[in-house]
């Protein structure tokens, strides 16, 4: 995933290219900045003019940066509003997912069924004896 990011930047600073300039100039220098010294050099992108923008296939992470461009400089305050609101709802689902893959009961649930299994393959307990000279000794301390 991060070897992508380097080649988001290449394609987010294209894009750039085709917005509008007061729209490019909201966003601060330092970020703009950032892109091209992260950029991957060696990477071309492309926009065919005559496509349709929505079918221009880029990067997940070209995507996102996008988004978050959109919503910190572009957005009005209601649509600033929807996409936390949508962010933070996808958040809480990723979270809850995790939480069910990852429940402790269910890990231990889990690692108690393995334990039955195993012991479930045939395996006899051994009886532990102590050997007679042992035995001897022991009573000779005592």
């Amino acid at each position: 995933m991060k070897e992508n990011y380097p080649k988001a930047y290449t394609q987010v600073l294209e894009i750039l290219k085709y917005m509008p300039t007061d729209d490019v100039n909201k966003i601060p220098k330092e970020l703009i900045e950032t892109f091209k010294n992260k950029k991957d050099n060696n990477y071309t992108f492309t926009i065919d003019e005559d496509q349709d923008f929505s079918k221009l296939k880029i990067l997940n992470e070209t995507e996102a940066i996008m988004v978050n461009i959109f919503r910190d400089y572009w957005a009005s305050p209601e649509q600033y509003a929807k996409i936390r609101a949508k962010q933070q709802y996808d958040m809480q689902i990723m979270e809850e997912e995790k939480k069910k893959k990852y429940n402790v009961d269910n890990i231990f649930k889990d690692r108690k069924e393995r334990n039955i299994e195993y012991t479930n393959n045939n395996v006899q307990m051994i009886e532990y004896k102590e050997s007679i000279l042992k035995r001897i000794i022991i009573k000779m301390i005592v």
